[in-house]
């Protein structure tokens, strides 16, 4: 069996290594010229039979990979949807619904789509101006609203306003600048904030099947320019109230966006009045480590989507586990503080604390480091583990204090 992998970065490096544990045999294919280099640092060439690199003559690369008997064709990570699922199209390979294709990445489009099922979405405009976002948010009558890039991933540009000013210049932010992948932004997306509690839902679907994997709540602080960071996660028993209500929501918003096929990373608000749908990326989830999750939960997103490609018979069995081996289970993101050259013996210090169980790093010793403002300039994260949140706790604010101290520079 061989597979295509598009943009093989993030989580879709560990899903390359599973598969290839499995002996599936993985083609790379890049779908841009150029990535940052925050995206390219997991990726290891060895993992793929073959790496066909980026090329703009899609037509050429359809029959190249017609050549080599490919099974299926699926994106790494969230630059590579548009891409993937069109040249699975081209194979006639099993995709997701290709009439919604851009539904899937432009957020505007992916709301008109969730509001055509039936499903809550924030109110919100699609602006080219930053004169257009200040005079929508005036003549909303909102207190506060979300500005963000039509198609990115993370906290990527994702700006909180309380004012027209305040919006105006975060539009003006956002045109002026590429997304995360480099891509241009010719418009913004301005949005309602809606409060509760945010969650993501991890799934894998099959032959239209919907198969949850994992539910986490989120808990992010505001940056000092009043952006998005993210803070930590912890588990969601599916069992739980929420957790049922969570998933019978994405299965809903899946079946509207038309996934059917992939695995997808659904964000979702639970309000006061149910269930709101920020967006769903049709792509595993980004920054986890499987194996941790594997061994806590029961079954991860990766390694659901490894039995969806090699055994897809098995998911009819698969039930979401609630699993937690004892143990309370919180993934950390590393938050910077202060502009530096990034320390070597970081990680080292942190992977010492008793409840971490796993250590990744997103930025090599000796690179610089510039203060955490979202997603993307985060040195890291960490699972912890403990049998009691106590000691979960303590470990927790032990690197935060360090964080504060500058634990991450020289």
């Amino acid at each position: 069996m061989k597979v295509v992998i598009v943009d093989g970065y993030s989580t879709g490096a560990p899903l390359v290594r599973r598969l290839a544990e499995a002996g599936v045999e993985c083609v790379h294919v890049q779908s841009h010229p150029d990535l940052r280099p925050f995206f390219l640092r997991a990726f290891r060439p060895a993992d793929y039979v073959l790496d066909l690199g980026f090329t703009d003559d899609t037509t050429a690369l359809v029959t190249q990979l017609r050549r080599h008997h490919v099974s299926l064709v699926l994106a790494g990570t969230e630059s590579g949807v548009l891409l993937a699922e069109s040249l699975a199209h081209a194979l006639g390979l099993p995709t997701n619904e290709p009439e919604l294709l851009h539904a899937r990445r432009d957020k505007a489009l992916m709301a008109e789509a969730a509001r055509a099922a039936g499903l809550a979405t924030p109110r919100s405009t699609v602006v080219r101006s930053p004169r257009a976002a200040a005079d929508w948010f005036a003549a909303s009558g909102l207190a506060e609203a979300v500005v963000k890039p039509l198609a990115s991933a993370g906290t990527d540009g994702v700006t909180f306003c309380h004012s027209p000013e305040e919006t105006a210049r975060a539009g003006h932010a956002i045109l002026s600048s590429p997304n995360a992948f480099g891509e241009p932004n010719h418009a913004v997306l301005v949005q309602e904030r809606v409060h509760g509690d945010e969650y993501y839902i991890n799934t894998v679907s099959s032959a239209g099947v919907h198969h949850t994997a994992e539910i986490w709540r989120y808990t992010k602080r505001l940056g000092p320019a009043g952006t998005p960071i993210y803070d930590f996660e912890e588990p969601v028993a599916p069992a739980s109230a929420e957790g049922q209500v969570l998933m019978s929501f994405v299965g809903k918003v899946l079946d509207g966006l038309g996934i059917a096929e992939t695995p997808a990373h659904t964000e979702v608000m639970l309000t006061s009045d149910g269930p709101v749908l920020i967006e769903t990326g049709a792509r595993l989830g980004g920054a986890t480590a499987p194996d941790v999750v594997d061994t806590y939960l029961g079954t991860s997103q990766t390694s659901l989507a490894v039995a969806a490609i090699t055994d897809p018979p098995s998911l009819r069995s698969h039930r979401p586990a609630d699993a937690s081996g004892g143990h309370r289970l919180r993934c950390v993101e590393f938050i910077n503080h202060h502009r530096g050259i990034a320390a070597a013996e970081a990680l080292t210090k942190i992977s010492e604390l008793p409840s971490v169980v796993s250590a990744s790093p997103a930025a090599d010793p000796g690179t610089l480091l510039e203060p955490t403002t979202d997603l993307l300039t985060s040195p890291g994260y960490a699972y912890l583990a403990a049998p009691s949140l106590t000691e979960l706790t303590r470990d927790y604010e032990t690197l935060r204090a360090w964080e504060h101290e500058g634990i991450y520079t020289e």
